[in-house]
């Protein structure tokens, strides 16, 4: 009997988020998919503590076996800027966006099943008057690019990906209309655009991609 890959989602809660997108993709394509959030998803999870990953991976792995697609899109976002950072809201950022997505890839890594396995953040360019977001963003695209190396040996292909920005509900309509502007599609990216590059990055034809920085984004970055 052939099982279906197991594959754990996080930062599913919301029904617009890229998240929620990706997860039908994924059904789609044959995996059995698991969502994480802080609430209101298969598996509740406080990614700000030292010791939710290891839980989350736990839980996961004893209620449905070892998963071999592990996608972060969980994040922590209060914006502010270089003068009005306060310590504890980078801290807070930091331990969400970086520390425990360092510690939820070590955890999938040491549980990884032997056909190997891939991993796929999502990750953002926003930092100018979001400095401690765009901060921990940045300081998880160089744990998944490491994670390339580390852990290829697993079998294990780890890629980020800048899905650009994707309106999820945060968005004014004057923020939409400048945004639309500047895609030469003449239409922003929706949670699906991102859904079928995330699908292939897991699966076995997309996983020779390892150790990247990947731009998904309908050439919104390309205008730089």
């Amino acid at each position: 009997m052939t099982h279906s890959p197991l594959a754990l989602v996080t930062g599913a809660a919301r029904a617009n988020s890229i998240a929620a997108g990706i997860v039908p993709r994924l059904r789609e394509d044959g995996w059995t998919v698991v969502t994480s959030d802080l609430a209101d998803a298969d598996v509740p999870c406080d990614l700000s503590t030292a010791d939710g990953p290891e839980t989350l991976i736990n839980a996961v792995t004893d209620e449905h076996g070892p998963i071999s697609g592990l996608v972060l899109s969980h994040a922590h976002d209060i914006e502010s800027g270089i003068l009005d950072t306060t310590a504890e809201s980078f801290d807070r950022h930091v331990a969400v966006n970086a520390r425990d997505s360092l510690l939820l890839i070590a955890a999938f890594a040491r549980q990884v099943p032997s056909g190997g396995g891939a991993i796929v953040a999502l990750t953002s360019d926003h930092v100018t008057g979001n400095l401690p977001y765009g901060a921990s963003k940045g300081a998880l695209d160089r744990i998944v690019i490491s994670a390339g190396r580390e852990l290829g040996p697993l079998g294990i292909a780890a890629n980020v990906l800048n899905p650009g920005p994707i309106d999820t509900g945060w968005m004014t309509d004057d923020v939409r209309r400048e945004l639309t502007a500047a895609y030469p599609q003449g239409r922003m990216g929706v949670p699906g655009d991102i859904a079928g590059v995330v699908a292939f990055l897991l699966s076995p034809a997309g996983r020779w991609i390892s150790g990247q920085l990947l731009h998904a984004d309908g050439a919104f970055s390309a205008r730089f």
